[in-house]
């Protein structure tokens, strides 16, 4: 094997061992700590599946419907609520609770699972994803 290949990643194993250390005995965090970002709207949503396929989106504190999904559209919405759906089965948690679906200061749109403690940051799944659910926010009477 060549000699400086092999003492470059000598180096290098040793200085990450060296600068993990460095960060435990320093007590540094490890990762950024940002200030939590306000809340700019909040609003608790039920998501019934119908018979013929579609998703009525209700406002939880009226009980209206802020949207329909019709079938076959709305891949992302469905797709992700139905794995936090799925959460909530395995747990042996039923439909009772609303999600929550939250603006936050900095852009972050965050639906949250109240009954399982799930939090999900949509933008981290595309902007365009993520205005899929801010879209639901816009104009839905009740919200707060």
């Amino acid at each position: 094997m060549p000699r400086y290949p092999l003492i470059g990643a000598v180096v290098l194993v040793v200085s990450a061992v060296l600068l993990t250390a460095t960060v435990r005995l320093a007590d540094m965090p490890a990762t950024a700590q940002l200030p939590e970002a306000t809340i700019v709207r909040e609003l608790p949503l039920y998501f019934d599946d119908t018979p013929d396929g579609r998703v009525l989106i209700r406002n939880a504190l009226d009980e209206q419907i802020v949207a329909t999904v019709k079938p076959g559209e709305g891949g992302f919405l469905r797709s992700t609520m139905r794995g936090l759906v799925r959460e909530r089965r395995k747990r042996g948690l039923g439909p009772e609770k609303p999600f929550v679906l939250t603006a936050r200061s900095d852009g972050r749109v965050v639906l949250t699972d109240p009954a399982t403690g799930r939090i999900l940051d949509l933008g981290a799944f595309g902007p365009d994803n993520a205005v899929v659910f801010a879209r639901l926010l816009e104009g839905a009477a009740g919200d707060r």
